[in-house]
């Protein structure tokens, strides 16, 4: 058997890590069958047994891959094998690769797990799980679905374990009801299968999960007008996820990776400057959070002396005269560990809130930050965008909802005030943050501004410096009693009109960086009577990660 035994911290050992089998467009389902893995290959028709050690896949049904063309779910019960195709269940002995129909639904059957006598089908266009006498196909009960996209599903014992694509998401229910237990954010995008080891709890574990997607890469082509060109290739993988579920604090923490994370100025004067004097250039350390623990901190280029400032890490660096004729290096270099985390709290929960306490409201409740907050235009949104919702949780989800709902997403050379933003319909992620904190304050909610980097979301491609093409900010609200609580800014904007996803409200992958809070992330100190400079007009930035290993949480 294959050993998933694994260390109480620190990085994972080598022999259970991503599996990447060759020859295959897609892998969708899972099941487990001893110490092997099924999948199916709905484009090419295969039912493969993957050895995890290895990577190796065999095709088990050579004359029969026609018949499973279409097929997305997979479940392994003793020796038989239901699979989900289409709109049809359907089953098979495993000696004999025969499929015969079990049930027909009226849409498409997405999923399918089995426990013993009893039968789970997911179906996105229904919204629900469905549950059937596993023989007789008689349904028997239910559950909504508990996200909004195409869903795969497993079992064992008393849990129901569901992925969800658009959603990034596991969730553990209880099988009897539907009931979640937990939920937990997956590595990379787009999980199209999971399979349950046995005895695996929702407190702490590994499931085993197949990601299905595409990724852009440059092909060289010899013959064309051009010698390069953009194209896409297939990216399917199985990845083991480990996860713990920390109840005592209502979040999920799922596997993690160890940054190498360095930021680097490079003075170089982009126009004519007077010389600056006794200078202090301050550059925020990463943070410390319930997902991200720095490990160290070391100079790169200059020396810099660390300082403390609301309760924050920085460097200052120290330049007795600066000239624009001068050429520097200057900077950190951080050893930092990031962990998916995924919190759990309900509307329910917060009823009973106590108020906000009354020092937040002169330092997270203001216009601070060109907000508009006194625009009429901004004041009849903020009544709009919660209507007459009172519970906080719903109300921060109402106020996201109509900011995507007005938005869309786009890049642009400057961070315009909110009421121009909302005018305008499109907007960046600072400038989805803009009009969430202007909406938001006005109704209330204490809220601020946090992150500033995303690491490439690349994990597997560890071991090479991966650099971001722009910069990211999201946002923190409070919530009375238990403490901040992030939400993304635009990432969720997926579809036009929604529904859209909810990932990301009280959740934030691995790939965020978070810096200081409360403090700026850079900031030029100089004596009273300087001339004016800004950071951009004094140095150029340099950016890049490099994944070192996979940590479980």
């Amino acid at each position: 058997m294959l050993d998933l035994s694994l260390p109480s911290s620190g990085t994972l050992p080598g022999t259970v890590t991503t599996i990447q089998p060759i020859g295959v467009k897609a892998l969708y389902g899972l099941a487990l069958q001893g110490d092997q893995i099924l999948a199916v290959d709905p484009f090419r028709g295969y039912l493969l047994q993957i050895d995890p050690l290895t990577s190796n896949a065999l095709i088990l049904n050579p004359r029969h891959a026609h018949e499973f063309q279409l097929a997305t779910g997979l479940a392994c019960w003793q020796d038989r094998l239901w699979i989900t195709c289409d709109q049809r269940v359907l089953v098979t002995s495993l000696e004999d690769i025969a499929p015969t129909l079990v049930l027909t639904l009226p849409y498409t059957a997405d999923g399918v797990a089995v426990w013993e006598s009893t039968l789970y089908v997911s179906c996105k266009k229904a919204g629900y799980i469905f549950v059937y006498d596993r023989d007789s196909g008689q349904r028997i009960t239910q559950f909504p679905a508990p996200g909004i996209g195409i869903e795969n599903i497993a079992v064992w014992g008393d849990y129901l374990w569901v992925c969800d694509q658009m959603e990034q998401t596991i969730y553990c229910l209880d099988r009897a009801t539907g009931a979640l237990i937990v939920k937990m954010l997956t590595p990379f995008p787009t999980p199209t299968g999971l399979a349950v080891p046995p005895h695996t709890t929702p407190d702490q574990g590994l499931l085993w999960v197949a990601y299905t997607n595409e990724e852009p890469y440059v092909r060289e082509d010899p013959n064309g007008p051009t010698p390069f060109e953009l194209t896409f290739r297939d990216r399917s993988l199985i990845h083991p996820l480990r996860f713990r579920w920390c109840p005592d604090r209502s979040y999920c923490l799922t596997t993690g990776f160890l940054l190498e994370m360095t930021y680097v100025e490079e003075t170089d004067t982009l126009e004519d400057t007077a010389a600056l004097e006794n200078v202090e250039w301050r550059i925020a350390f990463p943070t410390s959070s319930d997902r991200q623990v720095v490990k160290s901190v070391e100079p790169v280029g200059l020396p810099f002396e660390e300082i403390s400032q609301n309760g924050e890490r920085l460097a200052s660096f120290y330049f007795p005269t600066l000239t624009p004729q001068e050429r520097h290096l200057f900077g950190w270099r951080a050893l930092v560990e990031v962990y998916g985390i995924k919190y759990q709290l309900t509307p329910r929960q917060v009823e009973a809130a106590p108020p906000l306490p009354v020092e937040f409201g002169p330092r997270y409740l203001i216009d601070d930050d060109d907000l508009a907050m006194d625009s009429p235009a901004i004041q009849a949104a903020a009544r709009e965008s919660i209507g007459t919702e009172t519970n906080l949780l719903r109300q921060v989800l109402s106020i996201r909802d109509y900011v995507y709902d007005k938005l869309s997403y786009a890049v642009t050379p400057t961070i315009a005030a909110p009421d121009v933003v909302l005018d305008r319909g499109r907007g960046s992620c600072g400038e989805y943050v803009g009009l969430l904190l202007a909406l938001m304050r006005l109704n209330g909610i204490a809220c601020r501004t946090v992150g500033r980097y995303k690491c490439p979301a690349q994990a597997d491609r560890p071991g090479i410096y991966l650099e971001p093409d722009f910069n990211h900010v999201w946002i923190e609200f409070y919530l009375p009693g238990y403490g901040w609580l992030p939400m993304e800014s635009n990432p969720d904007d997926v579809q036009e009109g929604g529904p859209y996803p909810t990932r990301f409200f009280m959740g934030l992958p691995w790939w965020h960086v978070e810096m200081g809070k409360n403090v700026p992330f850079e900031k030029l100190i100089r004596p009273e009577g300087s001339p004016d400079a800004r950071l951009g007009n004094l140095a150029v930035n340099h950016m890049r990660f490099k994944i070192l290993g996979e940590l479980q949480p």
